[in-house]
């Protein structure tokens, strides 16, 4: 199978020099296809001097967007994503690409704590992971990991669900695991960026943190979130009843209101489980 290696890039004209011959001697026949996601370094010249297929953008769109424009250039049947930053090894490949083999329609490189480019980013991915494992029932082992081989045809079909930014993985991974594709993770050790630095934005980080809790469960199974909810507010609601009844002999606003959030949180519920089904659907009839 014709195999097609894509490297999203920002200003990662360092990186490119140090990954790209390693990966033409891995892979020599592969087409590599480098996306310069608005670069002001020379990340694009790096790329063509190493043989690299490049695509430019006029400005940045970001590493989803990166993504989704070299799986619509690609040419091969297996698409390969990696870093251009020199985190994954080219050396790699070779065992993911045995997992497809095996039947799996991706393979995912799992990286293990010394591969998080910080402890709190590593403590938020092992909960996405736990969270991830639940709702499908399956063991995700890295979830947000941007070293994958995939078949080409299956990860065109979800190309609409994937978002810009940067939580492409999890979309994808959810996706494939809502739609019934074998998914394997093949654990690797990643390399720390050079010069990183862990900033932490409560704020920012927090938000981006819980969007991305509720999207893993809104792109699997929305019912697994809202349903706990929905009893959460009703067990609210009778619990406030009981104690006013108790002590007042009377149903107050406050209960009513607790109680009229569960119902309405089930039915949205339901209606997101109905909308997530029939997005899936739509894959299948295509």
């Amino acid at each position: 199978m014709k195999l097609s290696v894509i490297l999203p890039a920002k200003n990662e004209a360092v990186g490119l020099a140090r990954v790209l011959p390693a990966l033409r001697a891995m892979l020599p026949d592969a087409e590599v296809i480098v996306v310069d996601d608005g670069s002001s370094d020379d990340t694009a010249a790096v790329a063509r001097g190493h043989g690299a297929t490049v695509l430019s953008a006029p400005y940045s769109m970001g590493n989803g967007a990166a993504i989704k424009r070299g799986a619509r250039a690609a040419s091969g049947e297996v698409l390969v994503f990696m870093d251009a930053d020199g985190q994954h090894d080219p050396t790699h490949i070779p065992a993911l690409l045995a997992k497809l083999d095996l039947g799996y329609d991706m393979a995912v490189g799992a990286r293990d704590s010394s591969g998080q480019a910080s402890r709190h980013r590593g403590l938020a991915n092992a909960l996405y992971n736990r969270l991830a494992s639940w709702m499908t029932g399956h063991p995700v082992l890295d979830l947000t990991s941007g070293f994958r081989a995939v078949r080409a045809g299956r990860f065109r079909e979800f190309l609409h669900l994937l978002p810009n930014g940067f939580s492409y993985p999890t979309t994808i991974t959810m996706a494939f695991f809502r739609s019934a594709f074998p998914v394997a993770y093949v654990p690797v050790p990643v390399a720390r960026r050079e010069g990183t630095t862990s900033h932490i934005r409560p704020i920012k980080d927090g938000l981006r943190f819980l969007l991305i809790i509720f999207k893993i469960a809104t792109l699997y199974s929305p019912l697994k979130l809202f349903v706990p909810t929905a009893f959460a507010f009703a067990a609210l609601g009778l619990g406030h009843y009981a104690y006013t009844f108790a002590t007042q002999g009377r149903f107050t606003n406050m209960s009513a209101l607790l109680l009229s959030a569960a119902v309405i949180v089930f039915l949205v519920g339901l209606v997101s489980e109905q909308i997530t089904s029939l997005t899936y659907r739509r894959d299948e009839r295509e």
